[in-house]
């Protein structure tokens, strides 16, 4: 990461706890000579919107919020739904294995003409610059997907520096229903929604509670509630693979054998057993073929 881009988030962190009106003026406006486009109030923090580069050189667009990185985007046009993350990567693999794509949500019956199938419902908990389910309705015609997002502002800015906005304008998602907002937590949604659905994505992650607000057990109850019988729950738990601080990834996966027939571990640093990573934790009672992901455990 450009060490620049480093200073500036240092430098907002620390300039956040003062409150002078002198400092709240011209600090959006030092930041955007440099290039960053500022936000002083969310939920968590105050939020800088910046453009630069992957590792190939490719242009992306990347949201920090309170000194940590939340979430990132490609720019470039033919680029603008393809998930950066490696993890949201393999949740699209995931979605494509389990799930082949209909052509236009519609299968030809043997004794009839082509039939429209329903839609099928997934659960997004945690929007954040709404990477999966920006990829979801891009690449997903069969699927709706309902995300719930804590923060206003943060949807705000999705909307406005993370091409979510020219998603729901291009897709036309406000006339079709496949995109549904709840300005809610995600994890209280889940308690007291009545839906039931195909897909479930905790996208709501911290480190020690992949679960939010509810314990383990608790949290794993409710997603088991809230599935259909041949549902499946993608989860993401950022942990190391070894030592002490991978303890809440295993705790998960044994909460959700207790409940699952099948569960997977797709570890991001399987190379690096003790560096942080964004783990994958697919579960499911059907048996799934998931030998198109690198690494599936």
């Amino acid at each position: 990461m450009n060490p620049q881009l480093w200073n500036t988030i240092a430098l907002l962190v620390a300039i956040s706890v003062v409150s002078t009106i002198a400092v709240r003026l011209l600090l959006p406006r030092i930041l955007a000579w440099r290039g960053v486009w500022f936000t002083w109030h969310t939920r968590f923090g105050p939020a800088l919107v910046f453009d630069y580069q992957d590792d190939d050189g490719t242009p992306v667009r990347l949201l920090n919020v309170g000194g940590t990185f939340q979430s990132v985007c490609y720019i470039d046009e033919d680029l603008l739904w393809d998930p950066v993350c490696e993890y949201h990567r393999t949740w699209a693999l995931a979605v494509h294995a389990i799930w082949p794509l209909r052509k236009n949500g519609r299968s030809k019956d043997k004794n009839g003409p082509l039939a429209q199938k329903p839609m099928r419902h997934a659960l997004v908990m945690g929007g954040g610059g709404f990477s999966f389910p920006k990829w979801m309705i891009a690449y997903r015609p069969d699927f709706c997907c309902e995300t719930v997002e804590i923060d206003p502002k943060i949807v705000r800015i999705a909307r406005e520096k993370l091409f979510l906005g020219e998603l729901e304008h291009r897709f036309c998602t406000a006339e079709t229903g496949r995109l549904r907002i709840a300005v809610d937590d995600a994890w209280g949604h889940l308690q007291n929604t009545c839906e039931t659905y195909n897909l479930i994505v905790n996208d709501a992650f911290g480190g020690k509670r992949p679960m939010g607000g509810m314990d383990t057990q608790e949290g794993v109850r409710k997603i088991v509630q809230h599935l259909a019988h041949d549902g499946v729950y993608v989860g993401n738990v950022r942990t190391p693979l070894e030592g002490k601080r991978a303890q809440p990834l295993y705790a998960t996966q044994d909460a959700l054998r207790e409940v699952f027939a099948h569960v997977w571990l797709v570890p991001e640093q399987p190379d690096d057993p003790l560096k942080l990573g964004n783990n994958t934790l697919i579960a499911s009672n059907v048996a799934l073929d998931l030998s198109s992901i690198e690494g599936v455990r």
